[in-house]
């Protein structure tokens, strides 16, 4: 951890004490994929492209990020690690945080200032994004990618549509014994073999969501859209986890009262 611990009092105050006063940069837009943009709003360094000092400065969370990378998924100082990352590439998400919150904050803030004032819309700019809006074409995945049927856009001719009717209701002259069958109650019915079926694979289905969510975050490289994949992982497995307690104590008390 020798190249994070270097980085991680500038990312977040940890003793809860905003840095303020400083002259601030623009975060630099390979900080920014790093998710340490946090860095360059507590900087004094100019506001300028190619400064020297910035080049080492990304090298150093490069490595940062790689050491993350390789850590080991389980070891409690790298998780620390990583969850602080994730609160300084996204700190609206985490400025509730009862240790960080302040220091979200104050980075939002920091941010705020360069933005500048925002200019208002004229009626002209207004306009002009409704007809751009009017004239693009809202793509319909079902009617156009899932629907392949050949007559979407033109009916099916009388002479085809009268022959397919008839192939379709025709049985060949044999009679189906189940067609229109109605279900006797009197009658056993079969219990289905359901031994192997596994129900719901709740692991996969909490992979596939957080793969989602974090690919949904476009300003990140490859390497930091899987820890915040591992991350988002984690985090949905143990509110799981808690759940089944939570249920699991329900069914005992209910068990319990059924008793008497």
């Amino acid at each position: 951890m020798v190249h994070f611990e270097s980085s991680c009092p500038r990312i977040l105050d940890l003793g809860g004490h905003a840095t303020t006063g400083l002259t601030m940069s623009m975060p630099r837009k390979a900080m920014q994929e790093l998710g340490f943009q946090a860095c360059c709003l507590r900087c004094d360094a100019p506001d300028e492209s190619g400064v020297a000092r910035c080049s080492p400065c990304i090298q150093h969370h490069r490595n940062v990020r790689e050491v993350l990378a390789s850590a080991p998924p389980d070891d409690p100082l790298y998780q620390l690690a990583k969850e602080i990352m994730a609160m300084a590439a996204e700190p609206h998400r985490y400025d509730h945080d009862e240790v960080h919150g302040r220091a979200l904050i104050e980075q939002q803030r920091l941010a705020g200032a360069l933005v500048g004032e925002r200019v208002q819309p004229s009626a002209d700019d207004i306009e002009a994004l409704f007809e751009q809006q009017r004239a693009k074409r809202q793509q319909n995945a079902l009617q156009d990618i899932a629907n392949q049927n050949p007559w979407k856009d033109q009916p099916l001719p009388a002479e085809q549509a009268q022959e397919m009717a008839k192939k379709t209701w025709e049985l060949e002259g044999e009679e189906n014994e189940h067609y229109g069958a109605r279900t006797v109650p009197s009658k056993p019915i079969q219990k289905v073999d359901r031994s192997e079926r596994s129900g719901e694979d709740t692991t996969l289905t909490d992979r596939i969501h957080a793969s989602a969510a974090a690919q949904a975050k476009s300003n990140l490289d490859e390497t930091a859209t899987e820890i915040f994949e591992e991350l988002e992982f984690k985090q949905r497995q143990s509110r799981r986890e808690e759940l089944k307690s939570a249920m699991k104590e329900v069914k005992e008390l209910v068990d319990d009262d059924l008793e008497f």
